[in-house]
């Protein structure tokens, strides 16, 4: 089993990939797919914090705390591909910079 400080460093890329992705992209389902990618990320820190943060195996806590992201993921990803769905049968375009419909 590799140490966890490979895992964490891995972890940091994917969430850092996944950072820069939201920051720098213009289309929607870009940004979205660059939000799971830092959830899935986080989801491996709390994942790997429950192997190696105890030796015994009755802990759990992490895995349970990765499984509630991964739901939260999903229920994120439906309602926000029905958003993007939505806006680009309205506007016929999926890049965020062009779409102004949640404004004042």
């Amino acid at each position: 089993m590799p140490p966890l400080e490979h895992i964490l460093v891995v972890n940091a890329v994917l969430f850092a990939i996944g950072a820069m992705g939201v920051l720098t992209r213009r289309n929607a389902v870009l940004i979205l797919l660059s939000v799971e990618l830092m959830l899935n990320a986080v989801s491996l820190n709390m994942v790997a914090f429950a192997v190696y943060g105890h030796v015994d195996f009755g802990n759990i806590t992490g895995v349970i705390f990765a499984f509630f992201i991964i739901v939260i993921a999903a229920a994120e990803v439906a309602l926000a591909l029905g958003i993007v769905v939505r806006t680009f049968r309205n506007r016929a375009t999926a890049n965020v910079d062009e779409v102004n419909l949640l404004k004042w």
